[in-house]
């Protein structure tokens, strides 16, 4: 096995390879920098890295896109990325390789995404290639784990849930989901030790402590609390600008018969109007 990049030559850190191989059909190796330069382009990469060449690599470079060298190469490709789509929640159900490849690419979502996680979680984020499907990009996620519980756990965001795995030393992973319409609202309580987020859902309120990092709990209900407070805020405030059209305009009405009584002089009726007009734009 080579220890340098095939494509910039510099030799492979511990680092390169703490995710396994980044191994390509050939048997060349990537870096992780290159690895991040050309799944950017092609983000297939990250999932399905040993179906690709360095050829393939290098005509991603040069023309910003990949030509399979065989229908063999493009038929393996489209099945990968079809049994990706399946959930694994058996260790045994899911083939080595494509667990292989969706960790790594899970990984790499936590990276982009700037997750804070402690070590604690390692054994939530080995689970995830079995629970998240290939079209579930994570948003965000922090360490959480049930109020009064010992489990680890990590608290998950994505497009269409938010999702909780918690797993207690030698005990099988606990996993818990919440679809975006069971979730009416989210709320935080703050604590300088370990901070609870809440999410409320039509029939009960589901409680996670996080007690590795009260600054990353903080970003991260931050981050939900834009998602799933908007809907609420939205509808208390159509409300609250009804009202207040209602009072703007029974003011109209009384500057009117104030006029039509000479109480007010023309020029003064037409100020005050104005006034009242312009607070409902």
């Amino acid at each position: 096995m080579s220890n340098t990049c095939v494509l910039c030559n510099a030799e492979l850190t511990s680092i390169d390879t703490l995710l396994g191989e980044n191994k390509l059909s050939d048997g060349g190796n990537l870096c992780n920098k290159c690895l991040d330069k050309v799944s950017s382009t092609h983000q297939e990469l990250l999932y399905n890295l040993n179906a690709f060449s360095i050829n393939d690599i290098k005509s991603l470079v040069q023309t910003g896109k990949i030509e399979p060298e065989t229908e063999q190469l493009q038929k393996r490709t489209e099945e990968a990325q079809i049994n990706s789509m399946v959930q694994f929640m058996e260790p045994g159900d899911m083939p080595h390789d494509l667990y292989k490849r969706r960790l790594k690419e899970i990984k790499y979502q936590m990276e982009q995404i700037g997750a804070n996680l402690s070590m604690f979680a390692k054994g939530e984020i080995k689970e995830l290639p079995r629970i998240l499907a290939v079209d579930e990009v994570i948003l965000a996620a922090t360490d959480a784990q049930f109020l009064k519980t010992v489990d680890a756990g990590v608290l998950l965001v994505t497009p269409k849930r938010i999702v909780s795995v918690s797993k207690a030393m030698f005990a099988p992973v606990k996993v818990n989901t919440y679809p975006n319409e069971t979730i009416t609202e989210v709320s935080f309580v703050s604590n300088p030790i370990s901070p609870v987020i809440k999410l409320h859902t039509a029939d009960k309120v589901v409680e996670f402590e996080c007690f590795c990092d009260r600054l990353d709990a903080e970003r991260f209900y931050g981050f939900i609390n834009k998602i799933y407070n908007q809907v609420k805020t939205q509808k208390e405030i159509a409300p609250t600008k009804e009202v207040e059209s209602n009072l703007i305009f029974e003011q109209l009405e009384k500057l009117g018969k104030l006029r039509e009584n000479g109480i007010l002089t023309a020029e003064e009726f037409a100020e005050q109007k104005k006034k009242l007009l312009d607070q409902l734009s």
